[in-house]
């Protein structure tokens, strides 16, 4: 298994006003495999995928990945294992407007002071079609190709898992189709493990499996 979380728990409040976002949940998924977690707003999802990124910390529980407990790992560690191991893709794509796409993609290398291996990035920059944008300011994008950036930065580090937080939340339906596809094709093709939350059906249907959550339990 790549990520295994156990009785995870997260609690906001107490007593009669206690809102029990995540209510021990239990996950596992496997190496290479691409889940998509459905769930009304409110649910739970947004905040499991926060745990499961360690962007916040549980009230109760574990999230192991790749072997490492990060509910254990503290500050400059934790930063450090999330920069190195997990790729993230948010529904707003969070460039940085004044550097070209480029640079955004390998970013978090740079940051980390780590070797870019150019064979694989530009495998990456080929198959998410972006050759011929690497010049170009990510304001001169249309949405679609932002995302595809988002995606090719997410992956320049390797990580051994990608979560995705409702990446096509911005798109328009056939856009969402076109950049879903993208991400399943270069999930395939690196072997890249995926988890994806999202309250649209049918972009969930293209996941090789698919988790529902409800109040913070999954069912």
């Amino acid at each position: 298994m790549i990520l295994q979380a156990k009785d995870l728990r997260k609690y906001y409040g107490e007593g009669d006003t206690q809102v029990k976002a995540l209510d021990g949940v239990d996950l596992e998924v496997k190496r290479g495999e691409f889940v998509s977690i459905v769930g009304t707003s409110g649910s739970g999802k947004s905040t499991l995928l926060h745990m499961l990124g360690g962007l916040d910390t549980p009230t109760s529980g574990t999230v192991i990945i790749d072997d490492k407990d990060i509910s254990k790992l503290k500050g400059d560690a934790l930063c450090i294992f999330r920069r190195r191991k997990i790729g993230f893709v948010f529904q707003s794509f969070n460039l940085v407007p004044s550097i070209n796409v480029y640079d955004n993609i390998v970013l978090p290398l740079e940051l980390d002071g780590a070797d870019i291996d150019k064979e694989y990035i530009d495998s990456v920059i080929t198959t998410l079609g972006l050759s011929e944008k690497l010049d170009t300011s990510p304001v001169k994008l249309s949405g679609g190709q932002q995302q595809r950036v988002a995606i090719a930065r997410a992956l320049a580090a390797k990580p051994a898992i990608l979560l995705a937080d409702e990446p096509t939340g911005n798109l328009d339906s056939k856009t969402s189709q076109d950049v879903l596809g993208l991400l399943k094709t270069t999930g395939q093709k690196f072997t890249q493990t995926i988890v994806m939350i999202t309250h649209n059906e049918e972009i969930a249907q293209m996941a090789d499996r698919i988790i529902r959550i409800e109040d913070g339990k999954i069912v």
